[in-house]
C-alpha cells in the first residue's frame, strides 16, 4: 500500500511543485519586468507588494505539497522592529520557509545564483544582496549594502 502511495503521490507532487516554480517565475518576471534601477533602488508599490504575496504564498503552498506543515508561535517582527532577520544555521533549502514566513525579505546570496534559470529570476525579485566569491572587497561591500539597507527606513524590504 505504502509503494502504491509513492507511485500515485511523487509524480503527483512534482508535477505541482513545477507547476508553482515555473508560476513564481511568471510573477517575478512581471514585477521586474522593466525595473527601474534594477538592483540598485528598491521596488515600489504594487511590485514589492506582488512580490511579498505571490511569492509568499506560492512558496507557503510548495512546501505544504511536499509536506511540510509550519506552525507559527508569536509573532513575526516587522521592518521597523528588526530591519535585518538572522537565520540559523543558514544552510539549507529550509531557509526559504522562513522568507515565507516573513513576507519574502532580501536575502543575502552568492552573485552566481543570479544567473541560475528560473531560480535566478525568482531570487532577482527579492532584491538580493549579491556577494560575489571573486572579489576580494565582497565582504566589505556586503557590509556595507546590508547597512544602507537596515538603514533606509523601510524604503528596502527586511533583509535575512
Amino acid at each position: 500500500q505504502t509503494v502504491l502511495q509513492g507511485i500515485i503521490l511523487l509524480p503527483l507532487r512534482a508535477t505541482c511543485i513545477t507547476f508553482i516554480l515555473l508560476l513564481a517565475w511568471l510573477f517575478a518576471s512581471i514585477a521586474t519586468f522593466c525595473q527601474p534601477g534594477r538592483g540598485y533602488l528598491p521596488l515600489k508599490g504594487w511590485r514589492r507588494r506582488m512580490i511579498q504575496t505571490s511569492l509568499s504564498c506560492l512558496t507557503r503552498t510548495a512546501f505544504f505539497v511536499m509536506g511540510f506543515q509550519v506552525k507559527v508561535k508569536g509573532k513575526v517582527a516587522s521592518l521597523p522592529e528588526a530591519p535585518i532577520f538572522v537565520a540559523a544555521p543558514h544552510s539549507s533549502f529550509f531557509d526559504a520557509i522562513i522568507c515565507a514566513l516573513t513576507g519574502m525579505p532580501s536575502i543575502v546570496s552568492r552573485a552566481e545564483n543570479l544567473s541560475t534559470p528560473v531560480f535566478g529570476t525568482i531570487l532577482n525579485s527579492l532584491q538580493p544582496v549579491a556577494v560575489s566569491r571573486q572579489d576580494p572587497d565582497s565582504r566589505k561591500n556586503t557590509v556595507a549594502e546590508i547597512t544602507k539597507r537596515a538603514l533606509s527606513r523601510g524604503q528596502w524590504p527586511q533583509v535575512v
